[in-house]
């Protein structure tokens, strides 16, 4: 049986990207953006929107530190988790995420060339024949 685990969104960030570092080292950014979704209902116009945490690391977390500001449009492809935790009065909680792989800002640039950022996958071992 196959799976797949990836989803994509194109959205406006909601507020600008947040950047931290490990102890060790290693990037993180947390940043949100805000998808929107209209509909005709009865000959009503609907809006939703819905907020997508997202999460991206190392290389494209200090990118998206530099270049997602509120407001801006990106298309951001990545793979959905669920973290769960107890809260200080010891129920579960759940928080869903995107960690993002994948990054291209929409908006029109600043002259910047890494609107888009796709990490490529660390190179085999030689030994190691296909």
């Amino acid at each position: 049986m196959a799976n797949l685990n990836q989803c994509n969104f194109i959205g406006n960030v909601a507020r600008d990207c947040e950047l931290r570092f490990t102890p060790s080292g290693k990037a993180v950014a947390s940043f949100t953006i805000a998808v929107n979704e209209q509909w005709t209902s009865n000959g009503e116009k609907q809006e939703r929107t819905e907020w997508v945490k997202c999460t991206a690391w190392d290389k494209l977390a200090e990118i998206c530190g530099k270049m997602l500001t509120k407001g801006k449009s990106v298309f951001i492809s990545g793979r959905m988790t669920t973290n769960q935790w107890d809260n200080k009065d010891g129920n579960k909680r759940y928080t869903t995420e995107i960690v993002a792989y994948q990054m291209q800002l929409l908006s029109p640039r600043e002259s910047r060339d890494d609107s888009v950022f796709t990490p490529q996958p660390t190179p085999l071992d030689d030994t190691i024949p296909f």
